[in-house]
């Protein structure tokens, strides 16, 4: 089931256009069933074949920051055209509600799908992976990229010029336990709400 992303640049009129460098974080390490592509002005939309994808990319966004996230989850009209712009169907629908409804919450984050109680469950999920991403500091961030890429924990604090304790106070004021827990819950709400 294809899940649909609508994600509009917040304040965009008081700042510079950011779409193409988030476009360019997207285009690596994202497996999507149709690109991400940049609908109107300072609007893209892609289409994600996972829920798993759709956690990392929205992920992504929130450490860039300064983006509305709509999650859309549910069919899509099929056969797929090439280009996201072409495409239709209800997935689609949920996600212009969802990026409505995400630019009026504090997180700007918002789901909607076909099953609606569980795209509630996956909004709560990932507003809360939100929070706890929005409160990370620079360095949390170095530790995490270093063992989210497969240095333990001693290979990291080499590379960082700190001690193992410093890197494990870092994961743990970063939450990094609770954001592994976070993720795989919000994917299978996600998987739930797209029916």
């Amino acid at each position: 089931m294809p899940y649909v992303l609508t994600v509009d640049q917040q304040g965009s009129r008081r700042g510079p256009d950011r779409v193409g460098e988030a476009l360019a974080e997207l285009t690596t390490g994202v497996r999507v069933v149709l690109p991400f592509e940049r609908t109107a002005g300072d609007e893209f939309q892609g289409v994600l074949g996972t829920p798993e994808a759709v956690v990392d990319v929205t992920v992504r966004l929130l450490r860039l920051g300064g983006w509305s996230i709509g999650i859309g989850a549910g069919p899509v009209q099929t056969p797929l055209p090439p280009s996201t712009r072409a495409a239709t169907g209800p997935a689609f629908l949920s996600a212009r509600r969802a990026v409505d409804a995400a630019k009026q919450r504090p997180m700007r984050l918002a789901v909607r799908g076909a099953v609606p109680p569980d795209a509630a469950d996956a909004q709560s999920v990932l507003s809360a992976l939100a929070v706890l991403l929005g409160r990370r500091s620079a360095q949390a961030w170095e530790a995490i990229d270093l063992v989210d890429g497969g240095r333990t924990q001693a290979e990291a604090a080499a590379e960082l010029g700190i001690t193992r304790q410093a890197v494990g106070q870092r994961l743990a004021a970063a939450a990094w336990e609770l954001e592994r827990e976070l993720r795989p819950t919000g994917a299978r709400l996600l998987a739930r709400a797209a029916g």
